[in-house]
């Protein structure tokens, strides 16, 4: 159910994109950092949104493009062959920086601060189970409801929605804040799973 599961076929779409950047002599590095900007920008976007709905279509657009930017990294740098663990770790630094911009600005401008910090620790809790799997020798954990392609694709979607109608629905809410409601139960349910398969899979080394 996880888009993390489509990065294969991704990584084949943007192909012409890895090409130009090789030619260009952009790193994978240099994406990496230019997406913490980008985040920061949608970050920045989403707060302002809050009160100007119309600033949500810039958002969406900035939220996406770091999606882009994130399967990117990663792509340049095997067709490179300049993978290395010092750009990986970069990697997973600097995207977790980059959804607390882009998390932290959608509760802010939706003014649901408890929801949002919830969200916010489902995601830090995800990406954090999906990386010590690997240090504990379980390979790299993509698994889950909704993993970072995931979120990426929601938010930057409900926003672009957003920037045309975004009206209350149920319980008073509106789309936006639903949006953060879904962020913060299910990026925790997603950590649940991680969890539990890596106890399992432990269990039975054991």
């Amino acid at each position: 159910m996880t888009l993390d599961r489509l990065r294969p076929l991704a990584s084949r779409a943007i192909a012409p994109f890895v090409a130009a950047a090789d030619r260009l002599g952009i790193s994978a590095n240099a994406i990496t950092v230019t997406s913490v900007f980008t985040g920061a920008a949608a970050g920045s976007a989403l707060v302002v949104a809050g009160s100007d709905q119309s600033w949500y279509l810039l958002a969406s657009a900035l939220v996406l493009f770091t999606g882009f930017l994130d399967v990117l990294d990663g792509a340049v740098a095997r067709a490179t062959d300049t993978a290395t663990a010092a750009g990986d770790f970069l990697d997973h630094v600097l995207d977790r920086y980059g959804d607390v911009l882009i998390l932290g600005g959608l509760a802010i401008g939706a003014d649901q601060y408890v929801l949002g910090m919830v969200a916010l620790t489902g995601v830090l809790l995800t990406a954090y189970l999906g990386t010590q799997g690997d240090a504990l020798g379980l390979g790299r954990i993509y698994g889950g409801l909704l993993g970072r392609a995931d979120i990426l694709v929601l938010v930057g979607v409900v926003c672009g929605v957003a920037a045309v109608s975004n009206p209350a629905l149920l319980y008073g809410l509106d789309l936006v804040d639903w949006a953060v409601v879904v962020l913060a139960v299910f990026t925790h349910v997603t950590a649940l799973q991680r969890f539990v398969w890596s106890w399992r899979a432990l269990r039975a080394e054991s």
